[in-house]
């Protein structure tokens, strides 16, 4: 397919989020009797443009794009390390701590981030693309709440197990984690809706992927278009 700006713009936005949610998520917030990380309301933002490309694009197109925000979430860990083991300069060090604080990662928070990440964005994008073709295009709004149940439940337990597992472990961040960003998705489904229709009607295509070859790893494009 030919890039669009509008494709590019919504990649874009995509990857921003990813790393902004990994960015600010080593600090905990309190809502009521809830205590979660700052990320929450960030990272849904990736799964709903995430949906987004996969509606409109077609999963072939959504896929370049989750590897994409893999690599730039991946470069922008090891510049930070980088710059965390360059020496400081003698009237910076008492910021040191807190640059390590923020942008210092545990492999365990690592691993969970990055494996929860690709695992639920493709769950996600795949049941999108599946079920766009059972329901012949129809109810959207059941393929973008479904697909993040299943996508961010995959990415929420995988995250949270890997990174906060020990004797002090409370099952319910996992819980808790996953009910808020799938409210936060059934909530801007409205906004949803206008952008997947304003961006079919610009760029005129609306993807079915009838004979997507679905492996996550493949990026040669086998999928056929329709037009609406």
């Amino acid at each position: 397919m030919n890039t669009s700006h509008r494709f590019i713009i919504i990649a874009v936005v995509f990857v921003t989020c990813l790393i902004t949610a990994n960015t600010i998520t080593v600090k905990a917030i309190s809502l009521g009797p809830f205590v979660l990380p700052a990320a929450i309301f960030v990272f849904p933002l990736s799964y709903i443009f995430g949906d987004i490309l996969t509606e409109v694009y077609g999963y072939q197109q959504a896929r370049k794009i989750i590897w994409l925000g893999f690599a730039c979430n991946l470069g922008f860990v090891f510049f930070a390390w980088i710059g965390q083991i360059l020496p400081a300069a003698d009237f910076w060090q008492g910021n040191q701590a807190a640059y390590e604080t923020i942008l210092g990662h545990t492999p365990r928070i690592l691993v969970g981030s990055f494996l929860g990440y690709l695992v639920g964005e493709f769950a996600n994008s795949l049941i999108m693309a599946r079920m766009k073709v059972m329901t012949r295009g129809r109810w959207l709004w059941s393929r973008t709440i479904g697909s993040t149940v299943v996508g961010q439940g995959l990415d929420t337990v995988i995250f949270v197990t890997i990174a906060f597992a020990g004797p002090d472990f409370d099952p319910m961040m996992i819980l808790n984690h996953w009910w808020m960003k799938i409210g936060i998705e059934a909530l801007a489904t409205p906004l949803t809706y206008r952008a997947v229709s304003y961006l079919k009607k610009k760029e005129a295509t609306d993807t079915y992927d009838y004979d997507t070859d679905f492996n996550p790893f493949r990026l040669r494009e086998r999928n056929r278009k329709v037009i609406e």
